[in-house]
């Protein structure tokens, strides 16, 4: 409209910067970040953040807004300080998964042209072994800052290699950091202020690339259905270097909270800190549930009040919510990808819900839900028609995304790009339905659907139920080939310690519950090979289905 004018008084690019500068003013006494006995405040805590900057970018590393910093370490404080510390410097963050050999790690260095690495202590070898591999192809190798224990600046106890010479120390780039530096903002809220390789849970990895738009919005969206109110205690479970924390290193900022680092996730370790600390909010994929629920009595500590937990990462049975839920947690069930920043979706509770029994509540909390605030559609179409699909909790399609939380792209691969969003939409490669009411639910990846006898299969509704049986810890389902129906289900099941079940008592389990073609037809118990986000891997399991060969040529379906 006429007197309309666009300016810097009126139009800031968003970034997540922001948050930290408020928390230093607003929250600047409160702690920040605790990691055993180590503290700091918000104040120091933005300090550190603009030194630290100030020193990448004396390293030349900032002089181009597309530089990648690489982070290479469990949930330390360091980690923490290193999603807002590298885009301040103007360079881009790519934090790489923990458990990833030297081999991956190497290819992932070369692909996104890390000029740093930090690298934790107790991970250095594997940093080495990477560089090595590097060395082979390149003489342009990333330079490696050693992150030792927290406020040390000896790298003596770094691992039993050596660092190698030329090794920066984390610690001593805060040190002679400039408090003055000018922390160097995005020009275009489109910039990139991150790069997240997937899980490669189907295929290697993707390099996807963040925007500090989206970053900040989906910061806000994630504090928003996690229900964090000013000050909340954050116990950090879900590994930062899984689409950076799900924007809740960003998030935890705008409300001041405190920041509860541990270097690994164990039973113990999230009752002693919640008691300890008393947390009031915490996240994991539904392993982390699973360890809780499964947990010995004796490491149990009673809760010092409620404690929220969102999860997400992959579908959680309704019978661990329901479990999570006896023990006085409040489950809050979150979807989306890497693709999506994390969180996608929520399963936004309505009070009427409040009504029903447990087993009822837990059902419904298994569902994904609605999108959040912070993106603009989420449908489930039918892929060859892009049509909607009727909101009748049968008809499947594959789920979809629109909005500002949605990834630029894939870095140095347009055509998965484009063919990723191809009519305007991000297809997930999900499979699910819509409810009467809205909320959709998965029934599956794409490549996941058994489709045996020309009835598709759901394998996450399947695995729920073996999930059920009291002996069951883990379980996943895939395809198993067959020669008459196509393929038919094979179970792969994990026992509680001290529990015993036959494939034979596991099958007639399902059968009592599901119709009978759905039920598996072969269960073998083995461990399940996971991501480090709790994902199952199971392009490995449908290798070992497919080595099984066909399982029968009946013609009668039972």
């Amino acid at each position: 409209m006429e007197g309309s004018i666009r300016c810097s008084a009126n139009y800031v690019p968003l970034t997540p910067i922001t948050f930290l500068e408020r928390a230093a003013v607003v929250y600047r006494h409160r702690f920040s970040l605790v990691f055993g006995d180590v503290t700091y405040t918000w104040q120091q805590t933005h300090q550190r953040c603009i030194k630290l900057a100030s020193s990448i970018s004396q390293l030349g590393v900032g002089l181009s807004p597309r530089n990648v910093v690489a982070v290479l370490a469990p949930n330390v404080p360091a980690m923490y300080e290193l999603h807002f510390a590298v885009p301040m410097s103007g360079s881009v963050l790519c934090t790489l998964n923990t458990r990833h050999d030297s081999a991956m790690v190497s290819l992932l260095l070369k692909h996104s042209e890390a000029k740093l690495i930090f690298v934790d202590y107790q991970l250095l070898d594997i940093a080495q072994g990477a560089l090595q591999i590097l060395s082979k192809i390149t003489t342009n190798l990333p330079q490696l800052v050693l992150i030792s224990e927290c406020g040390d600046r000896s790298p003596s106890h770094a691992s039993n290699n050596e660092s190698p010479p030329g090794t920066l120390i984390y610690e001593d780039l805060i040190e002679r950091g400039n408090l003055e530096f000018e922390v160097k903002r995005p020009k275009d809220e489109w910039d990139p202020i991150s790069l997240n390789y997937t899980s490669g849970t189907t295929s290697n990895p993707k390099g996807v690339i963040y925007s500090h738009r989206g970053a900040y919005l989906n910061a806000l969206a994630t504090v928003l259905l996690n229900d964090m109110r000013s000050m909340p205690v954050y116990l950090w479970c879900v590994p930062m270097f899984h689409c950076n924390g799900w924007c809740l290193p960003w998030g935890i900022a705008v409300q001041g909270g405190t920041n509860v680092c541990q270097r690994s996730v164990t039973a113990e370790g999230i009752f002693d800190n919640i008691f300890r600390h008393k947390v009031t909010h915490t996240a994991g994929a539904p392993t982390v549930l699973n360890l809780i629920i499964n947990s010995p009595p004796e490491v149990r500590k009673p809760l010092p009040g409620k404690v929220e937990v969102l999860t997400g990462g992959a579908p959680p049975p309704p019978d661990v919510i329901f479990r999570m839920e006896e023990l006085g947690f409040v489950v809050t069930h979150c979807y989306g990808l890497t693709e999506t920043y994390g969180p996608g979706t929520n399963c936004a509770w309505k009070p009427e819900w409040n009504n029903l029994s447990r087993a009822a509540q837990a059902k419904l909390k298994a569902r994904q839900g609605v999108a959040h605030v912070g993106l603009e559609d989420l449908d489930i179409k039918d892929p060859k028609t892009m049509k909607s699909v009727p909101a009748d909790a049968k008809t499947i399609g594959e789920v979809m995304f629109r909005g500002n939380t949605v990834m630029n792209g894939y870095l140095k691969d347009l055509k998965a790009t484009e063919e990723a969003f191809k009519g305007g939409w991000f297809w997930s490669g999900d499979l699910g339905v819509k409810h009467p009411d809205g909320y959709i639910e998965l029934k599956d990846r794409s490549k996941d659907i058994i489709i045996s006898g020309g009835e598709n299969i759901s394998t996450i509704e399947l695995e729920g139920v073996i999930f059920s049986h009291p002996a069951v810890l883990e379980a996943a389902v895939v395809g198993r080939p067959d020669d008459y129906w196509g393929e038919t289900p094979c179970a792969f099941v994990k026992l509680k310690e001290g529990c015993t079940a036959t494939a034979e008592e596991i099958i007639q389990f399902c059968r009592d519950r599901l119709p009978h073609f759905m039920s598996p037809r072969t269960v073998l118990f083995a461990d399940l090979p996971k991501t480090s986000t709790g994902k199952v891997q199971k392009f490995g399991l449908r290798e070992k289905a497919r080595a099984l060969g066909s399982l029968t040529k009946n013609t009668s379906r039972l």
